[in-house]
């Protein structure tokens, strides 16, 4: 298990660098954004099973590609296809390698944001308070988490904050987190979640389920690492869903899919949309509006993400060119 020491180092030592799954059938993903405006519900985050990984946390960077409908369907309206962002493997993204230099020209922000990569953050641990009053629980009680930017970032506040002592994941000396839910401008607002002033050790019932169940390995709950030939496919949806292309079911269907539709054999993601909604659900519901990549100083503030279809002809064109050279 990482120290404290350990966890503010690797945090800062990622400020400075700039930086600007596995799915089951079961309930085990506690569904925290299903709260009413005005609940809460208390959780006890848990290392990672993983003890190479410094934080007790992983995070999951997917890609959104619109298509302007089903190709061969008359009827169809647009579809969006997740694609994983290779950069959470620590490979360079073929489709963020295109949309990153977009932040440096004012007029092509709208659209750099639109396919900017969408963050989340996996967690595990109990559910203390259950404010859902969840009819139904899992035989194993450690639940994993879906965490968004907002809440993210209130986890992390604490972490790089001198005065906390411990780790909020000691079996002895952490705390807990509440999770309040209310609303802002139309969309759900997490921004008074807080960590619990008072350590709590785990109860006797807390222990045995880590001694029996065992901690997850989170990183096996993120999509599978695409192949050569699925990041060709990947970069191939992405031209054209800018060019405003529907989705061809033909040459890419055998490899991802629209939200949705069942999934096939080669899909890097393999999961079924039952399995992705519950991935996507919070994400969206708490970052309504995704930041820009910040990170990289020279890209610049993005606003709305509405374009024109000549807009997107122009990216597309220096995209194209760049190929060339």
């Amino acid at each position: 298990m990482a120290s404290l020491a350990e966890i503010r180092a690797k945090l800062k030592e990622s400020e400075q660098r700039g930086s600007g799954e596995r799915t089951g059938g079961d309930n085990s993903i506690y569904p925290f954004w299903n709260l009413k405006e005005g609940q809460e519900a208390t959780v006890r985050f848990l290392p990672d099973g993983n003890s190479d990984n410094t934080f007790f946390w992983v995070e999951r960077a997917m890609i959104k590609l619109p298509f302007a409908g089903v190709k061969g369907q008359t009827d169809s309206k647009q579809v969006i296809v997740q694609v994983p962002c290779v950069e959470m493997y620590g490979d360079t993204c073929p489709i963020l390698s295109e949309v990153r230099a977009w932040f440096k020209d004012p007029s092509l922000e709208d659209m750099g944001r639109k396919y900017w990569k969408k963050r989340s953050y996996i967690f595990q641990g109990f559910v203390v308070e259950d404010g859902l009053k969840e009819e139904s629980t899992p035989e194993n009680p450690i639940r994993r988490f879906i965490i968004g930017p907002q809440i993210f970032q209130l986890i992390r506040s604490a972490l790089v904050d001198p005065e906390l002592e411990d780790l909020p994941t000691d079996y002895v000396h952490g705390i807990d987190f509440r999770l309040i839910k209310s609303s802002k401008g139309g969309y759900a607002d997490y921004s008074t979640s807080k960590w619990s002033r008072r350590e709590r050790p785990l109860n006797d019932l807390e222990q045995a389920a880590v001694k029996q169940h065992g901690l997850y390995k989170l990183s096996d709950y993120l999509p599978k690492k695409p192949t050569e030939v699925e990041l060709k496919v990947m970069k191939e949806m992405f031209e054209a869903s800018v060019d405003g292309e529907a989705f061809d079911m033909d040459r890419w269907g055998q490899y991802f899919k629209p939200a949705g539709m069942s999934q096939g054999t080669g899909d890097p993601v393999k999961a079924s949309s039952r399995d992705h909604d519950e991935d996507d659900t919070p994400a969206m519901t708490q970052t309504p509006r995704d930041p820009a990549p910040v990170a990289d100083k020279d890209e610049g503030k993005s606003t709305a993400s509405a374009t024109s279809d000549s807009r997107a002809q122009d990216i597309l064109a220096m995209i194209r060119n760049r190929q060339k050279q």
